[in-house]
């Protein structure tokens, strides 16, 4: 019986591996370098994460705070302040849920109960003791501001009592509703659904004396809004002429009023804009706003459009003029998803808005440039010195200019991206939804690269360069890794980075994760292993694979340090440093003739082709594979192992011209008689010694001598003592999962009362239960896959 439960292992994990072969990689380019799943990341000491009480924290919006060291995280019905060393660590909490009364009115309006809470949508640094902290408080939007006290001082968390205020205008009604804010000189700059039905899309700036904003119910200015991002971009030295950045998506409509395309569009305002004085009163007087443009060409000169804006990043520079905008795209159509991320220069935006104004006689009339004289001054242009100083405030501004800017609001040049295209595409149907992005500015070797930090919907980080090739027009697009920052699937919703501490804080709706940026002695304790790996932060110092620092701040000598992000050329850089062949790990794997064998090899890296050479009698060949032989991602798979494949076989791996052998493994092949033979003697030998609880051994052995399992397994093979024969016989021919397989065996061919008698818990051959502390993991490896049953 237990040979045929040994067959019928061995038929499902074949199974197994032929499902295994129909996920194996073809690209190299959608494949990440490396691949670490979130118990390799903790095992690893690469992550921290907090998770509240245990419930579903559903964070909205995090704020970044260096000078505090604390990450302020809003969530449902509660404030969090968090470690910026450790984010599981020295926590504090605000409550700030609705009350019973609000509960009790919203759920008369028709809502549902989890609708009713509070949700924290709006979080900004509203001075340098106070946050200015806005929640949807079920259906009816209030904000207070929380003192967290000067820095250096002990640390405070508190919410003042005496500040709640109503935050109509301030903050969504339904927590589902997108919005954006940014805070500036104590100016609250928002965009978002102002009423209860989520009609009135609009885009507001607030302080203590003013409230402007859009027009209501002007669809030349908003229509149908999807608010992502905003940002307060200066334009010179003058702060008078600083203009407030709006990034989102709207619907164009034709002549019928129905609703058309979705554009991603980026509009302006001045941040020192007061509005009209006899119209346009509390209204912008300087609101523009034009088309951001991310598309492929595709044949005939028909683009693909990717024109639904799902996040954006602004990667700042230190004068702050001139920062880079990363937009994350994704497309409209129903048939083909798709999504892209593209990068826009400040230069460019500006040039836009100081372009032809956009003009069209009737809705259903194409969009051409205004050609009729433009008044004076310039309609979107600020009150400042730069501007001529002819006027103190917009309050100033010749009525004509007002009606032209009003009736005016679309620019004709839309916004190209950097290098007219993406830097990054995902194309492949049925992948994961991308979802949001931060960007790090990394200083190498030879140049400076973007680091991409790109959440998904099912807890996953990718982290990715990308590569402008000038002599080819073409643009190389780098996986280095990606990270499972949680154990359970779900949509990433926020990322925020902090170059200065080279962390990753991550929010979901089951937790903040904190990532270290980098980890490079990951990536192997040689030469080529580090230079291959292109990470910018990363350089081979001559001993391991270390952090990166530019000349001047790393102080060991500069001649060890090898690194090319660019073509990872581990040839050139680290000749003379290759390992020889025969210095490689060797293995020892026994096969049973007329079964499937597979001979294990997972290279480091994912991105890397794996070769295998079989040496036989002085001989090398390659193994092209066969229908009896298949290569698999996971090593090579033999369905029915001959005698005549014993051998050494020698794996290796090619990755940018570089050759490095991992494995040479050894294949014994035993004849299948000798091992049948093996089984049923020690079979009848157990059942002696318990009472044949579980197994029978009604079939005797067949003719021959008898053969125990003991005298085939090598002293060095793990299991050798273990009471169960099968046991050190799975670890013997490979599988080393024995506890999954009795499991198996036991559900197959034992009765309820003979299972419950010889049910037990699998130990080592040490006697300590199995399972492996943090870091004790080989995080490269891909886990051994176990058999469901």
């Amino acid at each position: 019986m237990m040979a045929e439960c040994t067959r019928t292992v061995y038929l499902t994990l074949m199974l197994l591996y032929l499902v295994l072969l129909g996920t194996a990689h073809t690209a190299h380019s959608i494949y990440p370098r490396i691949r670490l799943s979130n118990k390799e990341l903790w095992q690893l000491n690469r992550t921290w994460v907090f998770q509240g009480h245990g419930a579903s924290l559903q964070p909205q919006t995090m704020l970044l705070d260096e000078g505090h060291e604390r990450l302020y995280v809003g969530a449902k019905n509660t404030l969090f302040s968090l470690s910026l060393d450790r984010v599981n660590t020295h926590h504090q909490e605000i409550q700030w849920a609705s009350t019973e009364y609000q509960i009790e009115e919203c759920l008369m309006k028709g809502r549902e109960k989890p609708e009713c809470a509070n949700y924290i949508k709006v979080l900004q640094q509203y001075n340098q003791t106070h946050l200015l902290v806005c929640g949807t408080g079920a259906f009816n939007p209030i904000c207070a501001l929380v003192r967290v006290g000067h820095t250096g001082q002990d640390r405070l968390f508190a919410l003042e009592e005496d500040s709640i205020t109503s935050g109509r205008g301030r903050c969504p009604y339904d927590p589902n509703s997108p919005c954006m804010s940014t805070l500036s000189r104590g100016e609250l700059y928002i965009g978002l659904y102002t009423d209860y039905w989520e009609n009135d899309g609009a885009l507001c700036r607030l302080n203590n004396q003013t409230y402007t904003r859009t027009e209501r119910d002007d669809r030349q200015q908003l229509n149908e809004p999807k608010f992502v991002g905003s940002a307060v971009i200066p334009d010179n030295d003058d702060r008078d002429d600083d203009k407030v950045y709006f990034f989102f998506t709207e619907r164009e409509m034709d002549a019928e009023g129905v609703n058309k395309a979705v554009y991603t569009r980026v509009g302006r305002v001045c941040a020192n804009d007061q509005g009209g004085q006899r119209m346009l009163v509390n209204r912008w007087s300087s609101f523009l706003k034009t088309r951001l443009i991310c598309s492929v060409a595709g044949p005939n000169g028909i683009d693909t459009h990717f024109d639904e804006l799902e996040d954006v990043f602004v990667l700042k520079n230190k004068d702050g003029k001139n920062p880079e905008i990363f937009g994350l795209f994704s497309t409209t159509s129903a048939v083909f998803k798709g999504y892209a991320v593209c990068v826009y220069h400040m230069d460019d935006i500006r040039a836009a808005f100081n372009g032809p104004f956009a003009y069209r006689e009737r809705p259903e009339h194409h969009w051409t440039p205004y050609e009729d004289r433009v008044p004076y001054p310039r309609p979107g242009s600020c009150a400042s010195k730069v501007n001529g100083g002819g006027f103190s405030s917009s309050k100033e501004f010749p009525d004509e200019v007002l009606r032209f800017v009003r009736s005016h609001p679309v620019m004709y040049r839309p916004v190209l991206p950097h290098h007219r295209r993406p830097v990054l595409l995902q194309t492949e149907s049925g992948k994961r939804r991308l979802t949001q992005i931060a960007v790090d500015r990394v200083q190498a070797q030879d140049g400076h690269y973007h680091v991409l930090y790109i959440g998904t919907d099912d807890s996953v980080v990718l982290k990715v360069i990308t590569i402008y090739n000038k002599d080819t027009d073409t643009m190389e697009e780098v996986l280095l890794e990606e990270l499972q920052v949680f154990k359970v699937s779900a949509p990433i919703r926020e990322i925020i980075i902090s170059p200065k501490r080279q962390q990753l804080y991550v929010g979901s709706e089951v937790g903040v994760a904190q990532v270290r940026l980098h980890q490079c002695d990951l990536y192997g304790s040689e030469c080529a292993d580090c230079c291959l790996a292109r990470d910018p932060y990363c350089a081979w110092d001559g001993l391991t694979c270390s952090r990166y620092y530019p000349a001047g701040v790393y102080t060991k000598s500069r001649r060890f340090r090898r690194q090319d992000v660019r073509h990872g050329n581990a040839v050139q850089l680290c000749n003379g440093l290759q390992i020889d062949d025969e210095e490689s790990e060797e293995r020892l794997v026994y096969g049973v003739e007329s079964n499937s064998t597979l001979l294990e090899c997972v290279p480091r890296s994912l991105q890397a082709k794996v070769l295998w050479f079989l040496q036989k009698e002085g001989e090398k060949h390659e193994i092209r594979g066969d229908e009896r032989v298949i290569m698999t991602s996971h090593g090579l798979l033999f369905l029915r192992v001959r005698s005549s494949d014993a051998g050494v076989y020698v794996c290796q791996t090619v990755e940018h011209g570089y050759v490095n052998t991992l494995l040479r493994i050894t294949l014994h092949v035993l004849r299948g008689e000798r091992v049948e033979s093996a089984i049923h003697t020690t079979n009848d030998e157990e059942g002696e010694k318990a009472g044949a609880p579980c197994h029978s051994s009604s079939a005797g052995p067949p003719p021959g001598p008898s053969i125990s399992p003991r005298a085939l397994v090598p002293s060095s093979v793990p299991g050798r003592h273990s009471r169960l024969w099968y046991k050190e016989f799975l670890q013997l021919i490979g599988y080393g999962d024995a506890q999954r397989v009795e499991e198996y065996c036991e559900r197959v061919w034992c009765t309820d009362k003979k299972r419950k008698k010889t049910k037990r818990r699998y130990v080592s051959p040490g006697g300590e239960k199995r399972g492996k502390g943090r870091g004790e993991e080989n995080s490269n490896r891909a886990p051994r896959h176990t058999l469901d049953t």
